[in-house]
C-alpha cells in the first residue's frame, strides 16, 4: 500500500508539473519496480486511468468557480464574453488530441508504454524545448487575449503528449509560451485543457472495459485516487505561484537527469 501511495503522489505532482505523469508512472513502476508487485500488467492501464481521475477531481475542485463561469457564459452568451470564449476555445483545442487518441489508442498503449529509452529521450528533448521556448518568448500576453487560432495550435500540441515522456502539461505550456502567453496563464490554460482530455480518457476506458477491474481491486484504486487528488491540488497551487517569479529551468534539469538515469538503467542494469 505504501507503493500505491507513492505512485499516487507521483501522479498528482507529475500531472501538473511539466515532467510527464504517464512517463513517471511507467518508469517508477516498470523500470524501478515500485508497485510492480501489486499493479500487474493486466490492471496497469486501469490504475493509471484511476490516478488520472484523481487529478481530474483536483482540477474540478481548484477551478470550480472558473468552470461554472465558463459554462454559464458559454451557453448563454456564446463568445461575447471572455469566460464564454474560453469554454469554446477549450472545446476546440480538445478535438485534435481526442481524434488521434481515439483512433490510435491501441498503438500508443501497446507500443509506446514499453519503449523506455524513447520515453527517456522524450523527457530530455521536451525539457530542453520548454526551457528554450520560455526563455525566447516575451511574457506579455494574457489569457483574455487568446484567439481561437492560438487555442487550436495549443490543442494540436497535445497530440504529442499521447507519447509518454512528452508531457501533456509540458507540450501545452510550451505551445502557449510560444504564442507569448504569460507563464502563469500558459499553465492555467494547460490545466483547463486537461479536464476534458482526462475525462474523455476515463469515460472511454469505462465504456470499453467496464468496472470489473476497478471493483476487483477497489482498495488499491480508492487509495490511489485519493492520494493523487490531494497531491494534485497542492501541486496546482504550487506551480501557479512558482511561475510568477521563476522559469522552467529546474524542470528542464530534472527531466534531463531522470532521462539519463532511465537510459543508463535500461542499458546497464
Amino acid at each position: 500500500m505504501l507503493e500505491i501511495i507513492i505512485l499516487g503522489i507521483i501522479q498528482g505532482i507529475a500531472e501538473f508539473l511539466p515532467i510527464s505523469s504517464s512517463a513517471h508512472l511507467i518508469i517508477f513502476r516498470d523500470v524501478f519496480g515500485i508497485g510492480s508487485g501489486i499493479i500487474t500488467e493486466d490492471i496497469s492501464l486501469a490504475f493509471d486511468i484511476a490516478l488520472h481521475f484523481g487529478t481530474l477531481l483536483a482540477i474540478g475542485i481548484y477551478f470550480f468557480k472558473d468552470f461554472i463561469k465558463m459554462i454559464i457564459s458559454g451557453f448563454t452568451k456564446g463568445t461575447k464574453e471572455h469566460e464564454g470564449r474560453l469554454l469554446w476555445y477549450i472545446v476546440a483545442a480538445t478535438i485534435p488530441a481526442a481524434i488521434v487518441g481515439t483512433l490510435f489508442e491501441d498503438v500508443f498503449e501497446s507500443f509506446f508504454r514499453k519503449q523506455f529509452i524513447l520515453i527517456a529521450l522524450a523527457l530530455i528533448f521536451m525539457g530542453i524545448l520548454i526551457y528554450i521556448v520560455d526563455k525566447k518568448m516575451p511574457n506579455k500576453k494574457s489569457l483574455d487575449k487568446l484567439t481561437l487560432k492560438d487555442a487550436i495550435l495549443i490543442g494540436c500540441s497535445q497530440v504529442f503528449a499521447l507519447i509518454p515522456g512528452f508531457s501533456r502539461s509540458g507540450t501545452t505550456i510550451a505551445a502557449a509560451r510560444g504564442l507569448k502567453l504569460t507563464k502563469e496563464d500558459a499553465a492555467k490554460f494547460s490545466f483547463y485543457l486537461s479536464a476534458p482530455i482526462v475525462c474523455g480518457s476515463v469515460c472511454l476506458f469505462l465504456i470499453k472495459n467496464g468496472f470489473d477491474l476497478i471493483v476487483a481491486n477497489a482498495s488499491i484504486f480508492i487509495v490511489g485516487v485519493l492520494i493523487s487528488f490531494i497531491s494534485g491540488l497542492l501541486c496546482i497551487s504550487f506551480l501557479l505561484k512558482y511561475l510568477r517569479n521563476n522559469d522552467f529551468k529546474i524542470f528542464m534539469i530534472y527531466r534531463v537527469i531522470i532521462g539519463i538515469i532511465v537510459i543508463g538503467w535500461v542499458l546497464f542494469a
